[in-house]
C-alpha cells in the first residue's frame, strides 16, 4: 500500500523475515505471559536496583547506569514516568585505555556462570552482553561514542535468580 518503493521494500523484507502475522501458539504464549508480567517486573526491578547499588560501590566499576539510582542523570524523570527502574543495568569497568577496558569487560563476561552471555532481553534468566561488539557492533566507532557505548560498557538484563547469586557471579567476573 502506498507509492514509496523504499517503504514497500522494507515491509517486504520484514514480512519475509518475521511473517505477516503472529502464529496462534505465539499469540497464546504472549497472552499467558501478560498475566504475570506485573509480578515479574516488580521482581526484575527490585533485583536490578539491588545489583546497581552493589555495583556502585565495587572498586573495579567506574560507572553504573540505572534509572532507579539517585545518581542517574535522569532519575527524577524516570521516577515520574515509571513505578520502578526496570530490569536493565549497565555499568563500565575500569581500565586505563579503551583496549584495557575492553579486555576487562570480556574478563567479566567470560567468567560469569549464572548469567547467560547473549544480547537477548526480557527473559527470566539474567543475560549479560558487551554492547560495543554485539547490539551496537555494526555502528561506527564515532556513532558508538556519540551514544555513550564505550568498550568498558557491559549491559545486564536482570532475570529472576536470587540477587546474592547474581552478585557472586559478577564478583567472580570482576575479580577475574
Amino acid at each position: 500500500v502506498g507509492e514509496r518503493t523504499d517503504l514497500a521494500e522494507q515491509m517486504t523484507f520484514l514480512q519475509n523475515a518475521v511473517g505477516g502475522v503472529q502464529g496462534p501458539f505465539d499469540s497464546f504464549l504472549a497472552l499467558r505471559g501478560l498475566k504475570t508480567l506485573h509480578l515479574r517486573m516488580k521482581a526484575h526491578s527490585a533485583s536490578a536496583l539491588a545489583l546497581a547499588q552493589w555495583l556502585e560501590s565495587h572498586p573495579k566499576v567506574s560507572r553504573v547506569l540505572y534509572p532507579g539510582l539517585a545518581s542517574h542523570p535522569q532519575h527524577a524523570l524516570a521516577m515520574r514516568q515509571q513505578s520502578a527502574g526496570g530490569a536493565i543495568v549497565s555499568f563500565e569497568v575500569k581500565g586505563a585505555t579503551p583496549e584495557e577496558q575492553r579486555q576487562n569487560a570480556f574478563k567479566v563476561i567470560n567468567a560469569v556462570e549464572v548469567m547467560s552471555v547473549t544480547g537477548n532481553l526480557g527473559d527470566t534468566r539474567t543475560t549479560i552482553t558487551h554492547s560495543a561488539t554485539t547490539t551496537h557492533g555494526r555502528l561506527s566507532e564515532e556513532a558508538r561514542a556519540r551514544a555513550g557505548i564505550r568498550q568498558s560498557l557491559i549491559r545486564i538484563a536482570v532475570g529472576l535468580e536470587d540477587i546474592e547469586d547474581l552478585k557472586a557471579d559478577l564478583d567472580r567476573g570482576l575479580s577475574a
